[in-house]
């Protein structure tokens, strides 16, 4: 260990210091600390933390690194394992940790520093789909709050700091009570509605794509649909690439989101027939169109062949949904209804979310099947039979 030595400051103050060998960085460059101290015994035990910190791997060296920094080398690292889609919502999703916290040295943000920051997004956060500067909802705060505390942990691995601060923050119960209060989220369809757009678009050209998002498969995974992935002898359709947007103006053709997306599903009768006939119009389009036709192989095309993306297939299934005077819901919530209707109808859960393309049964039943009053009434039914209540006498 260094022995300090005694300085005399300008202001005639004397103090101790030394010059401690804290290892190297990750280029290889000699790190020294210079520790300066009132007495030799503080310098002493500063000098000991730091070598202890070394043996046994826990020192954490000085850096001037802000928070804002290392999120774009996070990024950059997990570039490397997730899709291009998925980075562009994590950088989304931190957009209020840049703006709010990116300036701050990533050594001096504090856990309550965080948690003041997390009260301030939920307060303040939002940006669009609502008025500027009011609420935020707290699945979209806990979001942000998943992806820093993934990119702090790191930050713990490479020894840039030494605890996750944000690992133990969440929102405030009275917020997620108040999340709770203003909730006005658009419910799935009913089974009645799902029915009422099946029979209002049954003459719809492109019926049959329409009907493939109402057997549970994500609109990128409609659009990415191949005549070559539909067997119409045996009924069975293959997913195996998706067709989705960056930014809702970039098509990005890509393998399926995992690989449990990747997979084959038998087809209901509908959907079947649906696709029969729309591999014969498009025989009558193509022939019809000669040269001007774009033969590309994909299923959900206009007139002249050219694919439809996600925002094509979703703008055009609202204006059906304004024609029928049917609630305007997303596509993708269509997943909703499908799956509850077929854990309703008693199928198991690992076949559940198979077709959901999940290898967790578990999160499908508790991301998409979700039980409103309405789907109880078999068990209301089931008690008037235990308390022996006649109900047409009731009725």
């Amino acid at each position: 260990m260094p022995e300090p030595k005694r300085i005399t400051l300008s202001s005639g103050k004397v103090r101790y210091r030394a010059v401690v060998d804290a290892g190297r960085d990750e280029s290889g460059k000699r790190i020294q600390l210079t520790i300066t101290k009132n007495t030799k015994t503080e310098v002493k035990n500063e000098c000991a933390r730091i070598l202890s910190g070394r043996k046994d791997g826990t020192f954490v060296a000085p850096n001037k690194i802000t928070v804002g920094e290392w999120l774009d080398q996070w990024l950059e690292f997990k570039s490397r394992d997730v899709e291009e889609t998925t980075i562009r919502t994590y950088r989304l999703a931190l957009v209020h940790v840049y703006d709010r916290l990116g300036a701050i040295r990533l050594q001096e943000l504090t856990e309550d520093r965080v948690r003041d920051f997390v009260d301030e997004v939920v307060a303040t956060g939002r940006r669009k789909g609502g008025e500027p500067g009011t609420r935020l909802a707290i699945s979209t705060v806990e979001g942000i709050l998943t992806r820093l505390r993934e990119a702090l942990a790191r930050a713990v691995i490479r020894k840039l700091v030494a605890v996750n601060v944000a690992s133990k923050v969440r929102p405030s119960l009275a917020d997620k009570k108040t999340d709770k209060r203003e909730d006005v989220r658009a419910k799935p369809w009913t089974v009645a509605e799902v029915q009422t757009f099946i029979r209002g678009v049954h003459q719809d050209r492109l019926f049959a794509p329409l009907l493939l998002s109402l057997m549970g498969l994500r609109p990128a995974e409609v659009c990415g649909v191949r005549w070559a992935d539909v067997d119409l002898e045996q009924g069975l359709l293959s997913i195996e690439r998706t067709r989705t947007m960056i930014g809702n103006h970039r098509v990005l053709e890509k393998d399926t989101k995992t690989a449990s997306g990747e997979r084959v599903l038998p087809l209901p009768r509908g959907p079947w027939e649906a696709l029969r006939a729309l591999r014969l119009q498009q025989a009558q389009e193509e022939r019809a169109a000669g040269e001007g036709y774009t033969g590309t192989g994909y299923v959900a095309v206009n007139e002249l062949g050219v694919p439809l993306n996600t925002r094509q297939l979703r703008e055009y299934a609202y204006a059906l949904m304004a024609a029928l005077e049917l609630r305007k819901v997303r596509l993708y919530d269509a997943r909703h209804s499908v799956l509850k209707a077929l854990a309703l109808s008693g199928v198991p859960d690992v076949i559940l979310a198979a077709w959901a393309g999940h290898t967790n049964a578990a999160f499908t039943k508790r991301k998409y099947v979700s039980i409103e009053a309405e789907d109880m009434r078999g068990a209301a039914a089931a008690l008037d039979v235990f308390h022996g209540e006649d109900r047409k006498a009731i009725l």
